[in-house]
């Protein structure tokens, strides 16, 4: 029994010894297979390994990866060795150059595991010679550094690296839709343990657009950088007389989406800035402006923007969006304006009128001589690519004359077309509101001006002028509706055509202002010697209108009715070589001795008006009255200066609807015969007569 009972026994000890053996077996294999692939890896250092390296690189990638010299893959002695030398990852079909990434030598110490878990670690790189070329697809759909066909694929992610030399390495970066093309080269770099230990300086610099640039930056965080932590980068560009600098914080080196940079610019004239990236804006003076970029998909925004352009202050916000056309929007606000920081806007350049004047800045810009109006184009061809929205309100405008405040301008451009709708600005305590637009869709490019001036003391409107608040209670209101053709300022304005009128009610005006307007020698001399030259003179109603015809503006009537004269003005002026020639006359109501009323001419050009007090009909009165004192009597020659006083007063009706010529009534409701008839004709009845000043060209033009 004992003998039958342990034969079994006996027989179950073999299979257990045999799994043994061949786990121990499988095991010594297995560990011959490794020392003996570590061993024909670690003498041939893996150089058979190249071709299929290039392969599962390569489809890994969804790129070509070459290496042109020599390779080696190996196990030293637990470390993956790897060797490269003219190594290269090819760039997707769609770019300019073939390359993505080269190199002349990559010696690389590699943790096995890292490859298969948790986050690549390089134990040593030593790269001489990497080249990059990064680059955007024209719709920003993918960029050559996403290693997918597919938009969304997975970018080039930089792996931990305890000590690094890194030599001689350039970077090239390309964005179509920017038109942005930069080349730069990285200093070289040394780390050990992980840590560089000082910042890393990047040269460079390229093309935005047509515009050159020049670049310098610095990486101050290197040690974060190369273990895939936070990268603070600061940078300056310098372009087109600007100095532009950037600073921040990023996720990664080739991340800037979302990410909040402090950003500065300065240089002598925004528009330059500007005008690197194919925006147009008018001129600007020295400026320095501080703010906050993100970049968020297509959208650049810039907030808390606050700085000087001239002696004008700015703050807001800018918003670039680079989508199919570029746009921008912004919103602006200024505590104080100076006006020569204003004079961009009617096409002059700031710096010549704060050093020379109007004339200057308008002959800078192919004025004539002695002209005003600005004759500069608009750029056409660069305001139908790009389009804007703008809010801008400013508190103060700096003015020598005129106070003005409150300013709101809403300016839109849209495919060529700059439209101001409107603006609006008070000025000497009235309102005006102004809609202007610039159509360039049309050749030459439609313009439309519509200003209108609501009621306004004239006191105040006029006080820089030499006219006092005191004693002045009169308003004026007003309206400036034209329409012409052309590609600049002046030559909208020398073929429009349209009205101008200001209205003036009832007010009163100082009795020296007014009589010194009408010449009345004789009321002026009894005023004097009363010595009451402040007393109040009542206007009863004043019209001060022009017809514009082809860049000639007619006067449609003058005609100012107080409470002892009435003024009529006819001629006209031109916006063609802003050329004046107005007479203006005053009619006593009441009997005047002394009187020297006759027609005081208005001529000169827009940039330097002349008065011609001294007129012919003056004269001839002066001849007159000498001649009846040397052949009659002294009392004789004082009545070719008597004002028998029989001026017909208006009726206020047509003149405060700013009527035409053709429908001014006196107060009897006669048809009036001395205002002209909307013509630049300046004979009493506004018709030309057979005289040498009537026959001859107005202005030299008709």
């Amino acid at each position: 029994m004992d003998a039958a009972d342990q034969q079994p026994a006996s027989g179950e000890a073999p299979p257990r010894m045999q799994r043994r053996h061949r786990v121990r077996n499988v095991l010594l294999g297995v560990v011959g297979v490794v020392v003996l692939a570590w061993a024909v890896l670690f003498i041939t250092k893996g150089r058979f390994l190249k071709h299929p390296f290039e392969s599962i690189v390569g489809r890994l990638t969804n790129r070509t990866v070459t290496v042109d010299g020599d390779f080696q893959l190996y196990f030293a002695p637990l470390r993956i060795a790897f060797v490269a030398e003219g190594f290269s990852i090819a760039n997707p079909g769609w770019t300019t150059r073939p390359k993505l990434f080269e190199a002349k030598r990559i010696d690389a110490r590699i943790a096995p595991l890292s490859l298969l878990f948790g986050k690549r670690r390089f134990y040593s790189l030593d790269l001489d010679g990497g080249a990059a070329d990064l680059e955007w697809k024209p719709d920003h759909s993918t960029n050559s550094w996403t290693f997918s066909d597919k938009k969304g694929g997975k970018p080039l992610a930089f792996p931990r690296i305890d000590v690094a030399r890194v030599t001689g390495t350039t970077v090239r970066f390309v964005d179509p839709r920017l038109q942005l093309r930069a080349d730069l080269k990285i200093a070289d770099i040394t780390s050990n343990d992980a840590r560089i230990g000082r910042s890393v300086g990047v040269t460079g610099g390229g093309r935005v657009r047509q515009t050159p640039f020049t670049l310098t930056a610095r990486l101050l965080s290197p040690d974060a950088t190369v273990n895939r932590g936070q990268n603070q980068l600061v940078m300056r560009a310098r372009a087109a007389n600007n100095v532009i600098d950037v600073a921040g914080t990023l996720p990664s080196l080739a991340e800037i989406e979302d990410v909040p940079l402090s950003v500065a610019a300065k240089g002598r004239n925004m528009a330059e800035l500007l005008d690197i990236i194919g925006v147009v804006i008018p001129q600007t003076r020295t400026y320095l402006v501080r703010g906050q970029l993100v970049k968020s998909g297509d959208e650049y925004r810039f907030t808390r923007l606050r700085g000087t352009a001239g002696d004008t202050d700015l703050a807001g916000t800018l918003t670039v969006t680079n989508g199919e056309r570029l746009h921008l929007s912004s919103r602006l606000a200024t505590d104080k304006l100076d006006i020569i920081d204003a004079a961009p806007f009617i096409g002059y350049n700031p710096d010549i009128v704060a050093t020379k004047g109007a004339i200057a800045a308008a002959a800078a810009t192919g004025a004539a001589p002695q002209r005003i109006l600005p004759d500069a184009a608009l750029p056409i061809a660069t305001m139908q690519r790009f389009d804007a929205d703008l809010k801008w309100t400013i508190r103060t405008v700096r003015s020598r004359n005129v106070p003005i405040s409150n300013v709101d301008v809403t300016l839109v451009l849209d495919r060529g077309r700059l439209a101001l709708e409107p603006m609006t600005f008070s000025m000497a305590r009235g309102n005006v509101a102004a809609n202007v637009v610039f159509d360039t869709q049309k050749r030459p490019s439609a313009v439309t001006y519509d200003i209108r001036l609501a009621s306004t003391p004239m006191g105040r409107l006029l006080a820089g002028y030499g006219v006092a608040e005191a004693g002045t209670s009169g308003t004026i209101k007003g309206r400036i509706e034209l329409a012409g053709r052309g590609d600049t300022i002046h030559d909208s304005l020398s073929t429009a055509r349209g009205r101008i009128a200001f209205i003036m009610p009832g007010g009163s005006l100082w009795t020296r202002n007014v009589q010194l307007a009408e010449l009345d020698i004789g009321t002026f001399a009894q005023k004097m010697f009363q010595g009451a030259l402040k007393e109040p003179v009542r206007i009863n109603c004043g019209l001060i209108a022009f017809t514009v015809r082809n860049g000639i503006a007619a006067a449609d009537p003058i005609l100012i009715d107080t409470t002892k004269n009435v003024i009529v003005g006819r001629g006209g002026f031109s916006f063609k070589n802003e050329a004046i020639d107005l007479a203006i006359r005053a009619d006593a109501k009441k009997f005047s001795l002394f009187s020297g009323q006759s027609p005081v001419g208005l001529g000169g050009v827009f940039a330097q008006p002349s008065l011609d007090v001294i007129s012919p009909d003056l004269v001839g009165r002066a001849g007159a009255g000498l001649g009846l004192s040397l052949f009659a009597t002294p009392l004789a020659g004082i009545l070719a200066f008597v004002d028998v006083g029989d001026a017909k007063a208006a009726a206020c009706g047509p003149v405060l609807s700013g009527a035409t010529a053709k429908a001014q009534r006196t107060t009897k409701g006669q048809p009036r015969d001395d205002v002209g008839r909307g013509t630049t004709a300046k004979d009493e009845k506004g018709k030309d007569k057979q005289s040498p000043g009537q026959r001859k060209k107005f202005l030299g033009i008709f």
